[in-house]
């Protein structure tokens, strides 16, 4: 195997990690997508939001207190995220 081709498995392999089923859809946590984008949470989130139009309506929701402790207690990359007084906000990875 080439090393361009396990560089690319092994970044799959990260992204499919990374997907977390809530509310029975596939999605991705904000700051793990801001991370495979090399941004910030915030400005990936504001770039979002500055550009909203070019998604479907169900493109994203934010989580609830209750939502966001289980993400917590169930995924130690995220355990910063225990501390954050935002709601995060995930993203519809389709069925």
């Amino acid at each position: 195997m080439t090393s361009s081709k396990t560089k690319h498995i092994m970044q799959e392999i990260v992204v499919a990690k990374r997907i977390l089923v809530i509310r029975e859809q596939k999605v991705m946590i904000d700051s793990d997508l801001a991370e495979i984008y090399s941004v910030t949470t915030k400005r990936f989130n504001e770039q979002v939001r500055r550009n909203i139009n070019r998604f479907p309506a169900d493109f994203m929701f934010q989580l609830t207190v209750e939502e966001k402790a289980e993400v917590v207690a169930n995924c130690d990359h995220l355990a910063t995220l225990k501390y954050s007084p935002h709601l995060p906000y995930v993203f519809n990875m389709g069925q």
